[in-house]
């Protein structure tokens, strides 16, 4: 088990890398998903703040999402992130797929949030 950890934190680093190489001082959206909510957050590492966030456990969207484990829900919490993230006025980010592949829910929560308006 604690390989398999090492070997997630080996991939998120190596993604963080390749995005501060690219990201010429764009927040970043960053996106943590576990087996059964999602979780995103727009942050300024500039500054150490976080813009913008959303994520399935807020009341609004327990209410109206049967769970947070599906693509659907991770659509909702992307154009969620993108409205909250315009509200604060940002436009543009980099997207920080962490440790995860780009399909499935993270791939739906960066439609999501390019449907919200976001650009990257």
């Amino acid at each position: 088990m604690a390989k398999d950890n090492e070997v997630a934190d080996r991939r998120r680093a190596r993604v963080r890398r390749s995005l501060r190489k690219h990201a010429y001082g764009k927040p970043r959206l960053s996106v943590f998903r576990s087996s059964k909510q999602i979780y995103c957050q727009v942050i300024d590492d500039g500054s150490g703040r976080t813009l913008a966030a959303a994520s399935s456990l807020e009341k609004g969207n327990r209410e109206s999402l049967k769970t947070g484990a599906t693509v659907e829900a991770a659509k909702v919490i992307g154009k969620l992130v993108a409205e909250r993230a315009m509200q604060a006025g940002v436009t543009e980010v980099v997207f920080d797929r962490g440790s995860y592949m780009y399909h499935g829910r993270v791939k739906a929560l960066a439609d999501g949030a390019r449907e919200g308006g976001l650009q990257f």
